[in-house]
């Protein structure tokens, strides 16, 4: 089961995208819709869909925060898994250049053949990659932090902090690992020598991202692409938050920033449970139960669902 789930803010398009983005990737589809009546944002659209066989989340809770490059979805064509693998890649290129931004253009780069980064109509980053067949294998979908500003040097440390946070949770399944580790050689200013050019873990069977950049970049990390924790008991949610929350302004309904700005939700796996299988009216009273929490407690929110 997934424990962890990138998770989109759009303003008044999480359907929209979800409905785009389960369209042009295979092994994609919409899972669930809740409607969230009467939040600070309004009535806001909660959305559930798979992309290549990923769960991922989408919410429509108005123009707070803005999606930017600081983290992206790294996405893998294997030529050894699909003989159509260019080509594929070149048909969802042409899909989410229609109205969006070229980052980096799709052509060849030392580090692959066939490579390009494009933001699309949405403000969603992707990078398009051709991988080498002869390497380890990677998941079709990864999400990639991108480390800059006063961030940047810190894709090892907080590597490293994952790693051993997500290897010594309660219930954890498996150790974090290592992947791969690619750092910047001398005469790649400004990056610094030593500095991660790429890395990518994987935590609880999942694979991730990460790399320092240290180019003026106008972006940093955000709440619009947070990564939710799926917890299985209070406990679970008491060692991810102790561990995790280092901005106490941006603690709400379990929402909070960890020491480099990168945004989590830590919530029971119960909630998602209740909010896609309760009536409206169940789940406009786990609305207004959360709201006013930081941290997450379940007890109450079970409450709250029952009508106790």
């Amino acid at each position: 089961m997934q424990k962890i789930i990138p998770h989109l803010w759009f303003a008044t398009q999480a359907k929209e995208a979800a409905a785009f983005y389960t369209r042009i990737f295979p092994e994609s589809h919409i899972d669930h819709t809740t409607l969230l009546r009467n939040t600070p944002s309004g009535d806001s659209d909660l959305v559930s869909f798979t992309i290549f066989g990923q769960k991922c989340m989408a919410i429509s809770a108005g123009p707070i925060f803005t999606l930017n490059p600081s983290v992206s979805f790294m996405v893998n064509f294997d030529p050894s898994q699909d003989p159509a693998a260019r080509e594929n890649m070149d048909t969802i290129w042409g899909e989410l250049l229609e109205g969006g931004q070229v980052l980096m253009p799709l052509g060849e780069y030392p580090f692959s053949p066939h490579y390009g980064w494009i933001q699309d109509k949405f403000g969603v980053s992707w990078q398009l990659i051709l991988t080498n067949p002869e390497g380890d294998p990677r998941p079709k979908l990864m999400p990639s932090m991108l480390f800059v500003g006063d961030a940047y040097g810190k894709a090892r440390e907080a590597t490293e902090l994952y790693m051993d946070l997500f290897s010594h949770a309660p219930h954890a399944r498996m150790q974090a690992r290592r992947g791969q580790l690619a750092e910047y050689p001398a005469g790649m200013e400004p990056n610094k020598p030593g500095d991660v050019m790429f890395t990518d873990v994987e935590l609880e069977g999942q694979w991730f991202v990460a790399m320092d950049s240290a180019y003026d970049h106008a972006f940093a990390f955000n709440e619009a692409f947070s990564f939710i924790i799926e917890c299985e008991d209070q406990d679970e949610i008491d060692y991810f938050w102790e561990k995790l929350s280092r901005v106490p302004k941006a603690a709400q309904c379990g929402w909070c920033k960890d020491a480099y700005g990168v945004s989590w939700q830590v919530t029971p796996r119960i909630l998602g449970d209740m909010m896609q299988q309760g009536a409206q009216e169940q789940i406009d009273r786990l609305v207004q139960a959360f709201l006013p929490m930081k941290k997450l407690e379940i007890a109450p929110l079970v409450r709250a669902f029952e009508g106790k």
